[in-house]
């Protein structure tokens, strides 16, 4: 078994507001996140397989450029994730939901279970991993 990861850059704006605070518990909760700012994204997309005999490859690497421009950055690049996302139209774009959008958007067009990691890095210091639910490591 092989991994291959992809690392794309986006940009795109949020804030974090649970509808169900007032302003004050919001705040306090979630400090200057409340306003309106944004982050230049890094995300890392790890497949895994077998590499074709006839290629030696896992994935034709722009194949794979092309699949997570048109899954994820023709959906959220430049956006305002509270607004132009319908994916965040009931939960908080914090980087651990965004993870798990962006899995979701890429998970459906590779066959055989071959996405096996997303990371996304919010910022020099903070990236969260997700597995898809299965806890691999």
């Amino acid at each position: 078994m092989i991994r291959v990861t992809k690392r794309v850059e986006f940009c795109a704006a949020h804030r974090y507001v649970n509808p169900r605070w007032g302003e004050e518990e919001n705040r306090r909760r979630f400090g200057k996140a409340v306003n309106l700012h944004g982050h230049n994204y890094v995300l890392e997309v790890t497949i895994q397989g077998t590499p074709a005999p006839d290629t030696g490859m896992v994935m034709d690497l722009k194949a794979l450029k092309d699949l997570i421009g048109d899954a994820v950055l023709d959906r959220l690049d430049h956006k305002n994730l509270n607004v132009d996302v319908p994916a965040f139209a009931e939960r908080l774009p914090t980087p651990e939901n965004l993870a798990v959008v962006i899995w979701e958007l890429i998970a459906p067009r590779l066959t055989d279970g071959g996405l096996y990691r997303v990371r996304l890095h919010e910022d020099d210091g903070t990236y969260v991993d997700y597995y898809g639910g299965g806890g691999r490591s």
